[in-house]
C-alpha cells in the first residue's frame, strides 16, 4: 500500500511541480531546494 501511494503522489508530481533538473542546485532558492528534497523523498520510496 505504500508503495503504491508514492507511486501515485510521484505521478502527480510529474504534472503539477516544475522541473528543477537542468537548474543548479547551489542557485536555487530555499523554496526551491524544499521541492526538489520532497521530489526526491517521493521518487525513492515509489521505487523500493
Amino acid at each position: 500500500m505504500k508503495k503504491s501511494f508514492f507511486k501515485l503522489l510521484n505521478t502527480f508530481n510529474k504534472k503539477v511541480l516544475p522541473k528543477l533538473s537542468n537548474k543548479d542546485p547551489n542557485h536555487l532558492t530555499k523554496i526551491e531546494k524544499g521541492i526538489l528534497a520532497y521530489r526526491y523523498f517521493v521518487l525513492v520510496n515509489s521505487l523500493d
